[in-house]
């Protein structure tokens, strides 16, 4: 088994102004800067085997500092990119639910197989991310690896990993710049 960090990347401005960002590439604001610092702090005490990252700057940006700072490259996978939101992507959370009440509801509420509109269900998601993490696993056994994602990303491994329904995602969300800690593949 691998252990994984799994680490939310830090703030970005869209964060801040409540935006959906899914795939679409703001970089980290001057807060989430700080926020990189201090995971990169924390997790240097760690042995780290490998760091790998969503290509989006964002997770880019918190996973170099740590990789700068212990002196590993950082490995980008695209397969660990945030959910494809589609086209809610960019636009305020607030716009999709007064403009898209009943499909947000659904999303919000009982998120399995519901798509926003060009993008990606949360069962895509955590296929993708399973195949990636199988990778990784199989590439690092018996090692911790630290891997730079988002948060519905994390989340939809959170479940994997604890055997909960996929529709509790939306309440497994992190922080920006917190991490989990997760044995993979999943004992089930």
């Amino acid at each position: 088994m691998t252990t994984l960090y799994l680490v939310r990347l830090g703030r970005t401005a869209w964060n801040d102004e409540a935006r959906y960002q899914g795939q679409c590439d703001p970089p980290l604001n001057e807060q989430g800067q700080q926020q990189a610092e201090e995971v990169a702090q924390k997790l240097s005490t760690v042995t780290l085997a490998a760091i790998y990252s969503s290509d989006l700057q964002r997770a880019r940006q918190t996973a170099e500092v740590l990789g700068d700072r212990i002196g590993l490259p950082v490995r980008l996978e695209p397969r660990l990119r945030e959910i494809d939101m589609g086209s809610w992507a960019g636009q305020l959370v607030s716009t999709v639910r007064a403009t898209e009440s009943a499909l947000f509801s659904r999303w919000r509420s009982a998120p399995v197989g519901v798509r926003p509109p060009g993008g990606e269900t949360v069962d895509e998601l955590a296929a993708r991310l399973a195949e990636a993490l199988d990778d990784i696993s199989r590439a690092h056994p018996q090692a911790a690896v630290a891997v730079f994602t988002h948060g519905a990303a994390i989340a939809a491994v959170h479940c994997r990993v604890h055997g909960l329904p996929l529709d509790h995602i939306w309440e497994l969300l992190l922080d920006n710049a917190c991490w989990e800690v997760a044995q993979w593949p999943p004992r089930r």
